[in-house]
């Protein structure tokens, strides 16, 4: 870890009075090799802004509390457009927003700066140090520079963990429980030492019970999504990122695991059959309103590297892929059926042709998708003796992490406080901010009752 450093800082004093910090960090691509190639990583540490005493020369020190932002591939957003940060603020963290490398500002993963590493297999091979092991090493090192003039009772810190960063408290909590006071994980609880093909199995159930409850509110949608499939087979019209095809159409399912996602499709559904009744062709409006719901061009990582957070010493052969068929012929794009069902958050090889972004990462897929030797990314002996305070959301409705999985795993970690609902989905911690994470402290502070 002593190969990290602090390379700059910036303080920016925000409207509402938020005291923000940009950091600039230089960590080691491989933390094997620390003298070797480096990455920079930003973050943005957000506190009240308060004016020192006359007696001090600087602020007194908060605990930290770092957020894992989901994915994998995405970075965080800005802290006066994060919904959680003030009621952290409240309970007197020091919050640092922490883009994860290769996401947001941290050493950014594209098509184009891929390609400047050489060939596909060059880039599957730099890809390799992007999954939670080196994203834990990385808070690590960070954790270590911020607090290196804290009390000993503020070394340690808090990790907030949303969905995949959730996933990444899991692995911090098997190798580096060191380093942490409490962990908070919603909509997260990874599944440790289970398959990619087990995952997917589950999760094409729970796709496919919300797509049941797609029609049941909106059975007018089955004609006209067929409908729609129709005229994107004739037509394949271009998006501002590559070409609506019918498979990429399929993929809006996605939202199905949101708070409202079922509104957010019919709502599509509606707009773009409107177009062909009344011209013939989709308008742009409607083009763009698709395009928006996809991030793959935004979020390469998310496709080249989804399948693998599941890997440990196996490869995952396009898990999503192969069992596409064993989840029901509803999933294939048969005009002939009564409904067409659509996708979750699976990874298909045709998004690598209906993207522009992702044309050229193809072979660099196909190459990750058949690596057998990924690392071991959870200890269950060590979770199984985990001392560090550790309080999840596990929502039953979650389209995106298996309640029965998240299940096993919240029993077979020590410390652990679940807090299970199915009033919530996978977003809650954006969508009902103050909701989830009054329940996630009432368990901290032991104020259930």
């Amino acid at each position: 870890m002593s190969a990290a450093k602090l390379i700059d800082s910036r303080v920016h004093i925000v409207p509402g009075k938020l005291r923000v910090t940009e950091y600039f960090f230089e960590v080691p691509l491989d933390y094997s090799q620390p003298d070797g190639e480096t990455l920079r990583l930003f973050g943005r540490g957000v506190r009240r802004h308060v004016v020192p005493h006359k007696d001090q020369d600087k602020l007194e020190p908060l605990p930290w509390l770092v957020y894992l932002q989901g994915g994998p591939g995405f970075g965080c957003q800005p802290p006066q457009s994060t919904s959680f940060v003030p009621f952290l603020l409240d309970k007197g963290y020091e919050v640092l927003l922490l883009d994860q490398r290769g996401t947001g500002m941290s050493t950014t993963i594209t098509a184009a700066t891929l390609r400047r590493r050489g060939d596909a297999q060059k880039q599957a091979e730099y890809l390799r140090h992007f999954r939670a092991d080196n994203i834990v090493r990385d808070c690590e090192a960070v954790r270590r520079l911020l607090t290196a003039d804290h009390p000993e009772d503020l070394k340690k810190w808090t990790v907030l963990g949303q969905s995949y960063g959730g996933f990444c408290i899991g692995t911090y909590l098997s190798f580096h429980p060191e380093g942490l006071k409490e962990v908070f994980i919603t909509g997260g609880v990874p599944p440790v030492s289970k398959s990619a093909d087990l995952v997917y199995e589950k999760t094409y159930a729970k796709v496919k019970e919300r797509n049941q409850a797609y029609y049941q509110k909106f059975p007018e949608d089955a004609d006209r999504i067929k409908r729609i499939y129709h005229y994107l087979q004739e037509n394949k019209p271009r998006l501002p990122s590559g070409y609506l095809t019918p498979a990429r159409f399929q993929q809006l399912g996605i939202a199905f695991g949101q708070h409202g996602g079922l509104d957010t499709v019919h709502d599509i559904v509606l707009r773009a059959t409107i177009d062909l009744d009344m011209f013939g062709f989709l308008t742009r409006p409607t083009l763009l309103l698709i395009d928006g719901q996809g991030a793959f061009d935004r979020a390469v990582i998310y496709a080249v590297l989804h399948e693998s957070i599941y890997c440990e010493r196996r490869a995952s052969n396009w898990s999503a892929e192969k069992l596409r068929s064993k989840a029901g012929p509803e999933f294939e794009i048969n005009l002939k059926q009564s409904q067409i069902y659509f996708t979750g958050e699976m990874i298909y090889k045709d998004m690598f042709e209906s993207y522009d972004e992702l044309k050229d990462l193809r072979e660099v897929a196909d190459i990750l998708a058949s690596y057998e030797d990924w690392p071991i990314l959870y200890d269950s002996k060590q979770l199984a003796r985990n001392e560090v305070p550790a309080y999840a959301a596990i929502y039953v409705d979650d389209m995106y992490v298996d309640f029965s999985i998240a299940s096993e795993t919240a029993r077979a970690i020590r410390n652990f406080k679940p807090f299970i609902t199915n009033a919530m989905y996978h977003g809650a911690l954006s969508d009902k901010t103050e909701d989830i994470l009054r329940q996630l402290f009432s368990l901290k502070e032991d104020t259930i009752d």
